[in-house]
């Protein structure tokens, strides 16, 4: 493997994943270096593993060289797992941070801390021509509080005191959120699994 592609347009991912695969000697492209010839994949899967995979595996199948895509969002138990897939455009629109977290608060405004319960999550698909995907999945275990607090991050990160913090993911430096992070986890099994 000597290049590899990032299936997405966002900076800070790419940022994320060249720091992991330049240690091993990889070259990382992302959506940005190749558009426009790869058009917008629609996310139709009920998993985070089926979204992730079919952008995965439709941009591998067309260039014909090893592909990462990433699906994540936050699940509530409370709520059944919700928002889950459709974590950016919960309240309909796409990714209106502050809708999304308005309508969960609604959704659980009678609920009591103790069964406020979530967490984040980010699979890696790693799809490559003639094998079968691999997948990589990162959890961060936390809580939703009962309103929007701090100025960092984005999405739900006002809601989320990750497990053994007194903060949200929005209090924390870019620097503390990326230890404890979702992706920082999925891109830990990742690596695990570059080594083999």
């Amino acid at each position: 493997m000597k290049e590899i592609v990032i299936a997405t347009r966002n900076k800070g991912k790419v940022k994320d994943f060249e720091l992991l695969f330049n240690k091993y000697g990889i070259k990382v492209k992302s959506l940005l270096d190749l558009s426009p010839e790869i058009g917008d994949i629609e996310e139709t899967g009920t998993t985070f593993e089926e979204n992730a995979a079919i952008k995965a595996e439709a941009i591998s199948e067309k260039l014909h060289i090893p592909v990462i895509a990433d699906d994540s969002g936050i699940e509530i138990d409370a709520l059944n797992g919700a928002p889950g897939v459709y974590s950016a455009r919960y309240a309909g629109t796409d990714k209106d941070d502050e809708a999304n977290n308005q309508k969960v608060l609604s959704e659980l405004k009678n609920i009591p801390s103790s069964d406020r319960t979530a967490r984040f999550v980010c699979v890696l698909a790693i799809a490559e021509p003639g094998k079968s995907t691999v997948f990589k999945r990162g959890e961060c275990e936390g809580k939703i509080g009962f309103e929007p607090v701090g100025e960092n991050g984005f999405g739900y990160d006002p809601l989320f005191y990750p497990s053994g913090f007194d903060k949200t993911m929005a209090q924390m430096s870019p620097k503390e959120k990326s230890e404890i992070s979702h992706r920082k986890k999925a891109l830990d099994q990742l690596e695990d699994w570059l080594q083999k």
